[in-house]
């Protein structure tokens, strides 16, 4: 025997492939221990990477975290170090400067998904840096960032393959930059704009059929805007929760004329003023609903709730908390109806007397009635699927 041979001897791509077998997190960490050679597999296996400052979900708990200062140096450091990264969350580094994105530039160009969640100091020429350096990316999510239509429209001329777009609480954007991302992000599949009080909707006119989740809870959305939000036809999931005018009183007929048709999941929740003509227009034009909330919708009354009992055939959970116009005849119907419900969340319904609750239960044993009130429905953000 020539020499001894040992693990050492093994080329780069066959320690790869024993680094990516590695299924314990800690094993994974200490592999880059053994040596610096090991350490520079390591490197170049990351996929990932996550701050400790970073938001796995935030809330207001999140918020009153103390933050790393993380500056543009920092960020190179880190970017030269792992240059395959597809996944990079800088969520919460409340200090970082646009010129710490320039890096992106060198390193971007295999990030698939990047979090920018609370990064104040990013501003549009930060956008730009994103959609220059980061062609491939699919997923971005800028809740509570300082962007405006400008960074909005740089992105959308370069990120072409952008799926995932978070807008929530961007108080700058407006219906211009929405329009910039649906129409060059043919792929757009899922957009939060959230309490984005410049949005009416009306920049999702034309949108693709790809666009299948939209959340607009607390927009200041027009009855166009909600036409041009579900114009694509292939809408599965809206929440257009708060609601409030009455200029929507009967403005969500639209939903029902036919370009909604896939939609599976709805939120009404707080629209106050939403009329029976809305809700019999939705229960006809929408068959596929499986989940519906319509808490604190008080103007919904008997030909409503008769309504979704005669053509909901597939709503599998409904939401009638401290609905005002819910009474022992409308429950009656939804008893009647609804073959497929199995979840009924109700409490605070004062024209609904126990009788009728005891007969609901008697009749309709396989529907659980449930009294807490569900403020967020609808699939998880980060595993939306695309073809259900």
């Amino acid at each position: 025997m020539d020499g001894v041979t040992s693990i050492m001897h093994l080329p780069d791509d066959c320690l790869s492939f024993i680094f990516n077998c590695l299924d314990c997190s800690s094993d994974r960490e200490s592999f880059g221990l053994t040596c610096y050679r090991w350490l520079n597999i390591q490197n170049l296996n990351r996929r990932s990477l996550q701050f400790p400052c970073s938001f796995c979900i935030v809330g207001p708990s999140s918020l009153s975290q103390n933050c790393i200062d993380i500056s543009s140096f920092h960020l190179y450091r880190i970017l030269t170090r792992f240059q395959h990264l597809e996944y990079l969350s800088l969520s919460g580094c409340i200090e970082l400067p646009d010129s710490g994105l320039i890096y992106l530039k060198y390193y971007g160009s295999r990030l698939k998904t990047l979090c920018l969640d609370c990064c104040f100091g990013i501003t549009d020429h930060g956008l730009s840096l994103v959609g220059n350096g980061c062609p491939s990316l699919t997923v971005i999510s800028l809740y509570r960032c300082n962007i405006t239509d400008t960074g909005l429209e740089a992105l959308a001329s370069s990120c072409l393959a952008l799926r995932h777009v978070n807008l929530a609480y961007c108080p700058l954007i407006s219906d211009s930059g929405l329009s910039a991302l649906s129409q060059g992000c043919c792929q757009l599949g899922a957009i939060k704009i959230s309490n984005c009080r410049g949005v009416s909707g009306v920049g999702l006119r034309g949108c693709s059929s790809y666009l299948v989740f939209v959340d607009a809870e607390s927009c200041n959305l027009e009855p166009e805007g909600i036409m041009a939000i579900v114009s694509g036809g292939g809408l599965k999931f809206l929440n257009i929760a708060g609601l409030s005018w009455l200029k929507f009183r009967d403005g969500l007929a639209a939903l029902g004329n036919g370009f909604a048709a896939r939609l599976k999941i709805l939120s009404l929740r707080m629209c106050r003023t939403v009329s029976d003509a809305s809700i019999v227009a939705i229960a006809k034009g929408c068959p596929q609903l499986q989940e519906w909330n319509l808490a604190l919708c008080h103007e919904v009354r008997f030909s409503g709730w008769a309504s979704i009992g005669l053509n909901c055939h597939n709503l599998e959970k409904l939401h009638v908390n401290r609905c005002r116009n819910l009474c022992d005849q409308g429950l009656q119907a939804l008893r009647d109806g609804c073959t497929r419900l199995s979840v009924l969340y109700m409490n605070q319904n004062r024209r609904v007397s126990d009788t009728a609750v005891e007969l609901f239960k008697l009749h309709r044993g396989d529907v659980e009635i449930k009294i807490e009130e569900v403020m967020s429905i609808g699939p998880d953000w980060d595993s939306l699927k695309y073809d259900e």
